[in-house]
């Protein structure tokens, strides 16, 4: 598999060292500022019911040992730097399991989940120990025998350094002795990639013209996300309050499943990339959503936020080698926030021709694919930190969030079903919880299905209306992209 040539731009790790205190990262100071606690909360859905008994040897010999950071807390030194020391970690402490009464529906269960994950999706970590927890819901929903949940503060890494460390814990449910493996990270045009980071990063072209279109989106791009994380703020809609401390109101998280082979499908018949794909489902599902609860909204100014894995790697790598020093996927926070507008509504064109929404997400994408406007960001970032401090920088960054509409990141999973302790793992999904918008969105690959995870602000956005609208766009693009599908399911 082909590296992918992406400057590094967030940040560099320290040496974490087993027994001594070591530094906090740049991101990481930003990320448990005074303005900002972001956390990550991942949810693994059990074929089985869940056996706990174990849960403590798991924490004690599998978990806690990946990196030295899920066995210290963080503590400022005698120049108020924030650092990580290493503390006993009482594993009690960290395990929650909740009780509810017995005998209930499913369904009953349903909605008890449901309001427990809002519940601990705004809980604060006590600083007193180690910013990690897992939650045993032990309890049959419609949709599992039970649900592990790993929460967990963003501090501790990004998304590919935490899923990292969760994978170390699960092994393949058909031969634990194999290893997982992931969808491939290459990048030409066959290929049947769905990370939303690798297509940005094939790199520059090599011809003039190009190189010139280059320079001038990067500037565009640059100086527009600069108007963004400053002064330039999205409206308030349908799906966007813009009210202060948003990040602290209760949220739902909704989930919806799609095949990567229908994905692929609709990807082959328009030439496109899966990227493309998602992106116009996703695009047009929002403009649905908004068009069907205030129809003169409908085309509002509207920005997302793509969040990019900015290592130069080719998948995953194990925590072992993610904890050398100098390895290029090195443990950490290490990404980037990439503006994105949302292509607008034409007039009838969402029932007529939904595929110019993929169309429209192909331009944007590629677009962007040819700016080093995220490499500038980059630079500004570590500027604002060498210059101002954490404190102001992370007050750039919770504006940067703050004045957008949405964020989207995903996370690419293994292609065979995983066990956690000899528990099949029947489908996983993630959550960024704590950030200052009304509305987040997820995705994960998991054995040949994409899961997507919808947090919106309760009392603001419908959840239920709004997976409906993203399942709608599914539906609309499927169909016109697939002929033979509508066809069939004619028949």
């Amino acid at each position: 598999m082909k590296n992918i040539n992406v400057k590094r731009m967030v940040e560099e790790e320290g040496d974490e060292d087993e027994t001594s205190s070591f530094p906090v990262s740049p991101t990481g100071q930003y990320f448990t500022s005074s303005v900002m606690s972001i956390s990550v909360i991942c949810v693994l859905e059990s074929e089985i019911p869940i056996d706990d008994s174990c849960t403590v040897t798991m924490l004690k010999d599998v978990f806690i040992p990946i990196n030295p950071r899920f066995s210290s807390i963080m503590v400022k030194d005698k120049n108020g730097v924030k650092q990580w020391k290493k503390v006993e970690v009482k594993h009690k402490d960290h395990i929650n399991v909740p009780i509810f009464p017995q005998g209930k529906s499913k369904e009953f269960y349903d909605n008890c989940f449901n309001e427990y994950i809002t519940k601990i999706a705004m809980e604060q970590f006590p600083q007193s120990r180690p910013l990690w927890e897992i939650h045993i819901f032990k309890y049959p929903t419609t949709k599992s025998a039970g649900n592990l949940v790993f929460r967990l503060h963003h501090s501790l890494g990004d998304g590919f350094s935490l899923m990292g460390a969760l994978l170390s814990c699960l092994q393949r449910a058909d031969n634990p002795s194999l290893p997982l493996t992931f969808p491939s990270f290459t990048s030409n045009n066959n290929n049947n990639n769905h990370n939303l980071e690798s297509d940005y990063k094939k790199g520059f072209r090599t011809n003039v013209v190009q190189r010139v279109n280059g320079v001038v989106n990067t500037l565009l791009d640059f100086g527009w996300s600069l108007m963004k994380s400053t002064n330039l703020e999205d409206e308030r809609t349908t799906i966007r309050s813009g009210d202060e401390g948003v990040e602290f109101r209760p949220i739902d998280i909704t989930t919806m499943e799609f095949s990567l082979d229908h994905l692929k499908e609709i990807k082959s018949n328009l030439k496109v990339t899966i990227n493309d794909v998602i992106c116009g489902v996703l695009f047009l599902g929002v403009r649905l959503y908004m068009e069907e609860t205030k129809y003169d909204q409908k085309n509002t100014n509207s920005t997302a936020l793509v969040l990019l894995n900015t290592r130069n790697i080719a998948g995953y790598k194990s925590v072992k080698e993610m904890l050398q020093p100098k390895n290029e996927s090195k443990w950490g926070n290490q990404f980037a926030f990439l503006h994105v507008s949302l292509p607008k509504i034409d007039k009838e064109e969402s029932s007529t021709n939904p595929l110019n929404f993929v169309f429209k997400a192909q331009d944007v994408i590629q677009r962007k694919r040819n700016s080093a406007a995220v490499i500038l960001t980059g630079k500004l970032l570590d500027t604002l930190q060498k210059y101002r401090g954490p404190e102001v920088t992370a007050k750039y960054i919770h504006s940067t969030l703050k004045n957008s509409s949405m964020t989207i990141s995903n996370m690419i999973g293994p292609v065979e079903k995983m066990a956690l302790a000899n528990h099949p793992v029947k489908s996983l999904y993630f959550m960024v919880v704590g950030v200052p918008e009304s509305l987040t969105i997820t995705m994960m690959s998991y054995m040949g299905k994409l899961r997507v995870a919808v947090g919106t602000e309760k009392g603001l956005i419908d959840p239920q209306k709004f997976k409906c609208s993203i399942e709608n766009a599914f539906d609309r693009i499927f169909k016109a992209a697939v002929p033979s599908a509508s066809s069939k399911s004619s028949n």
